[in-house]
């Protein structure tokens, strides 16, 4: 079952804005920057998606994602830290009607994760204690009241420009500071194996058409090719092929559904060379062919 929030009232906020605004299913923006929200009245179906860095503060209701085998558990109570560019396949597993599934979702700066790093005393890690590219972990008083006061910019615009960075530097202080802010202590190191890591996914995120060696990706990444697919597995569970194909063909469906171009086109532009290949793909991927993808939305 759900565990009990610090400020319940918070849920209420969320919903009341939804329901000024009629956000449901997707995430919806808030109007302040790099905050949206997330309101669904059922569960639904497991879907594949991209992930991308945030902090996802669950207010009622569960989910459950997917980062290759490892389930993870998203429930009211918890901060969830995703650290990196991530394919996953998630979907809501408690919700209704009365008692919809809300969170609230904060896109987390990587830059400003580094910059803070280097202005903290070091943290001292357990050795036995793994750093997870999605990481649950209970939400503590003060990091629900700086998303509160976060979340009530959304009706004080003329405070935002001086309130709204100070408050997103202090969440991401107090994330880095969790316990389960282990994987984002690395980020904040340069070189550590995670940072390279990083490193090369921004690089294939930003170039969805170059034909990527794992030679060319470990030498991005300063290590030797082995070395390389042991850290690239062990931080987002999947091989670094793997990885380029899933985003690929997350990045073709996006495009599918909000541009309605030619199947052709969009196979071409995400790198394929062969839109039956990429057809074939798709259709494993998402059970759909991406026609029928793209007409159906």
């Amino acid at each position: 079952m759900s565990n009990p929030l610090p400020d319940p009232d918070l849920a209420g906020q969320v919903l009341r804005f939804a329901d000024r605004h009629g956000a449901d299913h997707r995430s919806f923006p808030t109007g302040v920057a790099g905050l949206t929200l997330v309101r669904t009245r059922a569960p639904t179906a497991l879907e594949a998606q991209a992930y991308h860095p945030l902090v996802c503060l669950v207010l009622q209701g569960r989910k459950e994602s997917y980062l290759g085998r490892e389930r993870v558990e998203f429930t009211a109570g918890n901060a969830v830290i995703i650290s990196l560019d991530l394919p996953t396949r998630a979907r809501v597993i408690e919700a209704s009607p009365h008692r919809p599934y809300v969170a609230l979702a904060l896109r987390l700066d990587l830059d400003l994760v580094r910059s803070l790093g280097l202005e903290m005393e070091p943290v001292v890690e357990a050795a036995e204690q793994p750093a997870r590219a999605i990481e649950p972990g209970p939400v503590d008083a003060a990091l629900v009241d700086a998303m509160r006061r976060l979340f009530a910019l959304v009706d004080a615009p003329q405070d935002r420009p001086v309130l709204e960075p100070m408050i997103v530097r202090e969440i991401h202080y107090r994330l880095l500071t969790a316990p389960h802010g282990g994987m984002l202590r690395r980020l904040a190191q340069r070189d550590s194996h995670a940072s390279r890591i990083h490193r090369v996914l921004a690089r294939i995120r930003g170039d969805c058409t170059t034909a990527f060696s794992v030679a060319e990706l470990a030498t991005l990444a300063g290590m030797s090719p082995s070395s390389f697919h042991d850290h690239f597995r062990a931080v987002t569970n999947t091989t670094p092929l793997q990885y380029i194909k899933d985003m690929r063909l997350l990045e073709a469906r996006q495009r599918l559904r909000s541009g309605g171009d030619p199947v052709s086109s969009v196979a071409f532009a995400v790198g394929y060379e062969s839109p039956t290949q990429f057809s074939r793909e798709y259709a494993r991927k998402f059970g759909v062919t991406p026609r029928a993808d793209r007409d159906a939305a």
